[in-house]
């Protein structure tokens, strides 16, 4: 069997917790801070964890590096 590609945009963007969830970045700080309201800017700091349905498919892309 010839091994499984892994999508290179996914490894750049996603990190695995200890329990096997998916890490990511908060979306909706890229542009538009100023029709967003303070608390809104503040919340999206950091980082968030990924839902479940949406990190079965971001696994799927990286078949190596996120085994869980």
């Amino acid at each position: 069997m010839p091994k499984l590609k892994t999508k290179s945009s996914a490894k750049k963007r996603f990190r695995l917790t200890k329990s096997g969830k998916i890490k990511m970045p908060q979306a909706g700080k890229r542009h538009g801070m100023i029709k967003r309201t303070n608390s809104q800017i503040r919340k999206q700091r950091g980082t968030t964890i990924m839902s479940k349905q949406d990190s079965k498919i971001v696994k799927s892309y990286m078949p190596y590096s996120l085994r869980g």
